[in-house]
């Protein structure tokens, strides 16, 4: 295939991988995204493959038709509440992919004894970028997913010793860089780069996940641009960089919403996950408890609802009572609107994802800058599943949330809270909110309390 229609094609595919990522900037947008990004991929696939012959296309077609069936199939089985464990699984198998293909030119360039100095250092920094996203990957997946405890693991001097291994890391991989043939170093390098992923993510606390996902998601980016270095392939490098710088700038969005810094996420084994104690009443404090038929009366009468979605509305898999909810009430003529926190759920976007699963229409979620300024003329704010991103402890300077921007669920004339108990966040502490005068606390599971919401809403008719 001439050169010049192999690069015009590569052009076109990076212009479709922009438009795709800026699409994903919008839920109404998403889908659309999706697809001009997988048609990129597939348009570059497709023409490496007819330039370079690398495969037999039965081989390639064999390949696509797995793919594809085991991508629809996770597409259509995944429940809501596994999306991040299976973004979890993506991130590492896209670092582990890169990791091969290193190993894989590594072991097929030995033959001459020594590597070019240029080619020593790219398969050294795609196998270390690589692994270290695979098997960091793996542990994010299994705290989602229940098989590591989702708090913090620690132990004496961890620090010091990730710093070892880190300069471990670098040594090997700089005497491989000078274009050495070594295959013992080269499995030293996987096996301590394997090594340092665990122990990065480990100390890491199960309600630090959004920023951990969308790290590793950076991480698997540098890896296919590293690979792509690899291989001399322009769109591998492009679409790889794409995708790492997009993820880290998510990465600093989701430290910025959570006022915490990347180091302290990353070290400073925060954040207790779903493993916290619940929290003791002191003898002070009182709470409002109602049962789902006040609450509907307070709801039904309403001008204006807020709703406020947290991650134990995706444990409940409640998203689908909230719309018949939100439907009864507007057919009583209720304005209802969703409240996004940027951290909220287990992933980034966690909360539209699911709530676009129960066909909430886009223009009825708005993030915290769009709806903080209406929430003093809001009826009624309900907090579904949500914790400390409403906590307005956030606000006082001494507390360990201290900077952290909230959604202002406090300043509505009204507040009902769904939770299960009064057992505090991630952040340990209790929420003043549930405390208030006007707050009515609706305990019980999400799932059995919107029911019971809809069936009296539904009885008012």
């Amino acid at each position: 295939m001439p050169e010049a229609v192999v690069d015009l094609v590569y052009i076109t595919s990076a212009i479709l991988f922009v438009f795709g990522i800026k699409l994903l900037g919008s839920p109404a947008t998403a889908r659309r995204g999706n697809a001009f990004a997988s048609s990129a991929m597939l348009l570059a696939i497709v023409v490496t493959i007819v330039d370079q012959q690398i495969l037999d296309w039965r081989t390639v077609a064999v390949g696509l038709v797995l793919g594809s069936i085991i991508g629809a199939f996770l597409a259509r089985t995944v429940q809501m509440t596994e999306m991040p464990q299976l973004v979890g699984i993506f991130n590492g198998l896209g670092g582990g992919a890169s990791a091969v293909v290193a190993s894989a030119e590594f072991f097929g360039a030995g033959g001459a004894g020594e590597l070019p100095v240029a080619d020593g250092t790219t398969i050294a920094v795609s196998t270390l970028i690589g692994t270290v996203t695979f098997s960091g990957s793996m542990v994010a997946f299994g705290k989602l997913q229940g098989l590591v405890t989702g708090n913090p693991v620690t132990f004496p001097l961890q620090k010091t010793l990730n710093l070892i291994l880190f300069l471990a890391v670098l040594s090997v991989g700089g005497y491989l860089a000078t274009g050495t043939y070594a295959p013992s170093f080269y499995l030293t390098l996987a096996g301590l780069a394997f090594l340092l992923g665990i122990l990065l993510v480990i100390p890491i606390g199960g309600a630090d996940m959004p920023v951990v996902i969308s790290l590793l998601n950076s991480y698997s980016g540098l890896a296919a641009s590293a690979a792509g270095f690899v291989l001399g392939n322009n769109i591998l490098i492009i679409s790889g960089a794409l995708v790492g710088a997009a993820g880290l700038i998510l990465t600093q969005l989701m430290c910025k919403a959570m006022n915490r810094s990347l180091a302290n996420v990353a070290f400073g084994a925060f954040g207790a996950g779903d493993g916290v104690s619940a929290a003791t009443d002191d003898g002070e404090k009182t709470v409002r408890s109602v049962d789902p038929e006040e609450t509907a009366m307070v709801l039904a009468y309403s001008d204006t609802v807020t709703v406020v979605p947290g991650y134990g509305l995706a444990v409940a898999q409640a998203q689908h009572e909230l719309r018949a909810l939100m439907d009864l009430l507007e057919k009583r003529g209720v304005t209802v609107r969703f409240a996004i926190h940027p951290v909220a759920g287990r992933m980034p976007g966690h909360m539209n994802v699911l709530l676009a699963e129960a066909d909430v229409p886009y223009d009825r979620l708005f993030d915290l800058d769009e709806i903080n300024p209406d929430f003093p003329r809001t009826d009624v704010a309900v907090v579904v599943g949500a914790n400390d991103v409403v906590n307005p402890a956030a606000r006082e300077p001494g507390s360990i949330i201290a900077g952290m921007p909230i959604l202002d669920v406090d300043k509505a004339k009204s507040v009902v809270v769904l939770k299960r108990s009064l057992s505090p966040g991630f952040a340990g502490i209790d929420n003043e909110l549930f405390y208030m005068d006007r707050t009515m606390m609706l305990f019980g599971d999400a799932k059995e309390s919107l029911a019971g919401l809809v069936k009296e809403v539904r009885e008012m008719e």
